[in-house]
């Protein structure tokens, strides 16, 4: 082999590696975000159904504020819950 032969032969095995660093880096990066939405995700869908429930169920019973506040509460301590219980399973993985 000549020199030039045995130079493009080293760019290639070290641009391989590179790009199969890159690919391991971006895949662990999107997990990572992926996981955030879905924390983040489960906490506010639990706020704003907890909100709503209260909403249909003041209008319905004609308490305006005092179930919009309670179920905004469960709503939250639900959310926070199913976020907890996530991320424990989470990181179980």
């Amino acid at each position: 082999m000549t020199e030039k032969e045995d130079l493009e032969t080293r760019l290639k095995i070290a641009k391989s590696k590179l790009d199969n660093k890159n690919t391991k880096e971006n895949k662990k990066e999107g997990i990572f975000l992926g996981n955030a939405f879905k924390l983040g995700t489960e906490l506010v869908a639990a706020v704003a159904v907890g909100v709503i429930i209260g909403f249909i169920l003041d209008n319905w019973f004609g308490t305006k504020p005092l179930l919009i506040i309670l179920f905004f509460l469960l709503g939250s301590a639900a959310g926070i819950f199913n976020v907890i219980k996530a991320a424990k399973k989470m990181q179980q993985k």
